[in-house]
């Protein structure tokens, strides 16, 4: 039992926070408050859009950063990070509310916090890293043309169709709009939409999507236009604790958008961590402990009313800029938030719905890095595909599938490269001092062959192919030095050439059989047929030298001189 507590303990005090956190945000308060201001400048937009776009409402946005960003900024493993409601979780979210409704949001959101704890107990941050750059590109494009498309609606002004799949909403909503045109709601989407994208192309810093929300709200105000539709009441403070989710027996249905919320808030989290360690110089996050942050997040989150939260790369990075260099800022980002939350409800509650689809249009267009894409399509051909399908799949059907079918078609074009490097030569025989005459009539009944690279299930069946194709010989050589790997399909794939060998009356020896791969031939019963009557040949002249022994004994040769052993000391080199 102690030692059960121990190891329990050993698992998670790495997790929690330490001293060094402590002295960290001793060391620049003034800094880190200021960075914290502006980033929750930047993300109070940015909030409300992405609640109202995952369907819960802009106070579900506003209480995600509130809870969320506090606690991930505590228990997380980025000094820099930032972390709320994002556009990425919120397209996997619309489907959940339209099925399971708001209810659905909050139990997988708390269902993803507990899989993300286990995670980080599990020590799986460091196998994020695995996923290939072209799949990430494909679904940050992906991801930004949904968030795009999300917005139609309010931008042209009409109701939300029904419906959970984005190109029907997206059609839906422009017939809706062309029936009965909106230009109030349409001109403050697109006014907001290019302030913000000339202003950050010129002053970056500018946090210009505030300034854009508030002058499209004041001329929405002032001029009474009642098309631009406001937000609509918000509660003056967070919502108290809440457990209105789903029934228990509903639990088995939301298991896989649990997984779903979890992959990718763990996914964004750990980029978004990656990107701020690489704008800053001797910064190094601990993907563990940024699960644990995030996963302690999420279970919280749900309790408030709140959204599934990620890292937030828009907001980590503008944190980063404005020399962020602890925990503090991002601590910062969230109280002022509250803040905002408890005195400015009545007035956040007049911003235009059309002037927050203009800051997240402007958001989507930002997420696209060109010259990434560029960069992608021209590397290879199978990077280009890879690119493609999961954008086109996040875009077609959703970003669980998208990533799915990424790493899939990665996976499969990584095995095919590595198949490719397999190599099925025939060698020369070094028949040491015999004569030419010798020679040739060795050569005549022998014949080697040199196997390169890995034998497994992806490059087995064409080695079968090679091998069983061996013209008219008495004795098969086989050199397996350079097999780099082997598994049980490329032993039973080698079992079944020798099989098929020995019923044309052909045998086959093998050298430099290495002792990983012993256990997987003889595994199979292949070890037995390769080394016949228990004999194994370490280098090839020894199995050559095997070889014109059948040969003599068969009666195929007449008797030759024996063949002096090589004085060659690199011998062994020619295994």
């Amino acid at each position: 039992m102690v030692s059960l507590v121990r190891r329990a303990c050993a698992r998670f005090v790495p997790l929690l926070p330490g001293r060094a956190d402590l002295v960290a945000i001793r060391r620049n308060p003034r800094q880190d408050l200021l960075a914290g201001l502006t980033v929750a400048i930047v993300a109070l937009p940015l909030a409300l859009g992405f609640g109202v776009s995952s369907g819960l409402g802009a106070e579900a946005g506003l209480a995600t950063a509130v809870v969320a960003g506090a606690l991930a900024a505590v228990f997380g493993g980025s000094d820099l990070q930032v972390s709320g409601p994002t556009g990425a979780m919120t397209v996997v979210l619309v489907p959940i509310v339209g099925r399971y409704g708001p209810g659905g949001v909050l139990t997988v959101g708390l269902m993803a916090g507990v899989m993300l704890v286990g995670l980080a107990v599990l020590r799986a941050g460091k196998y994020m890293r695995y996923v290939p750059a072209p799949v990430v590109e494909g679904f940050t494009l992906g991801i930004a043309c949904v968030i795009g498309l999300q917005q139609i609606p309010n931008a042209l002004g009409v109701p939300k169709p029904e419906g959970d799949r984005v190109l029907v909403v997206t059609w839906r909503a422009v017939e809706e709009f062309t029936a009965r045109p909106n230009w109030i709601s349409a001109g403050l989407a697109v006014a907001v939409a290019v302030f913000m994208m000339i202003g950050a192309r010129w002053w970056p810093a500018v946090p210009f999507s505030i300034f854009a929300v508030i002058a499209a709200t004041v001329v929405a105000q002032l001029a009474g236009l009642d098309a631009a539709r406001p937000i609509g009441t918000l509660p003056a403070g967070l919502p108290v604790p809440s457990l209105s989710f789903v029934d228990l027996g509903s639990l088995g249905t939301l298991l896989a958008p649990a997984v779903a919320v979890a992959a990718l808030a763990a996914l964004e989290s750990l980029l978004s961590a990656s990107v701020a360690d690489g704008m800053t110089v001797g910064r190094r996050h601990d993907p563990d402990r940024e699960l644990f942050g995030q996963g302690i997040a999420n279970i919280a989150a749900p309790l408030f009313g709140g959204v599934p939260a990620t890292g937030a790369i828009a907001r980590t990075a503008v944190n980063v800029r404005t020399g962020a260099g602890s925990r503090l800022a991002a601590l910062t980002h969230a109280a002022v938030l509250a803040v905002i939350v408890f005195a400015a409800a009545p007035l956040v509650s007049k911003i235009p719905l059309a002037a927050l689809a203009g800051v997240l249009l402007a958001t989507a267009i930002r997420m696209v890095e060109v010259g990434s894409l560029k960069a992608m399509v021209r590397a290879t051909r199978s990077d280009a595909l890879i690119l493609v399908l999961t954008a086109a799949a996040t875009l077609a059907l959703d970003l669980v599938y998208a990533v799915i079918i990424g790493l899939a078609v990665a996976g499969a074009l990584a095995l095919r490269a590595v198949a490719q490097q397999a190599r099925f030569d025939q060698v020369p025989l070094d028949m040491g001092d015999h004569s030419a005459e010798e020679h040739a009539l060795l050569a005549e009944h022998i014949v080697a062959y040199r196997i390169d690279g890995p034998l497994f299930f992806a490059a087995a069946h064409r080695f079968l192919l090679e091998l069983t194709e061996v013209a008219d010989v008495r004795v098969v050589i086989l050199r397996l030095s350079r097999v780099s790997t082997m598994d049980a399909t490329g032993a039973l794939v080698l079992k079944d050439a020798v099989e098929r060998l020995r019923r044309r009356g052909i045998t086959v020896l093998a050298s430099g059989i290495r002792p990983g791969q012993r256990q997987v031939l003889e595994s199979v019963g292949a070890l037995g047929l390769l080394c016949d009557e228990g004999r194994e040949y370490a280098t090839t002249p020894e199995a050559i030298r095997a070889a014109r022994d059948h040969l003599e004994t068969a009666g195929v040769l007449s008797a030759l001189p024996a063949a002096p052993k090589p004085r060659d000391p690199g011998e062994q080199a020619r295994r």
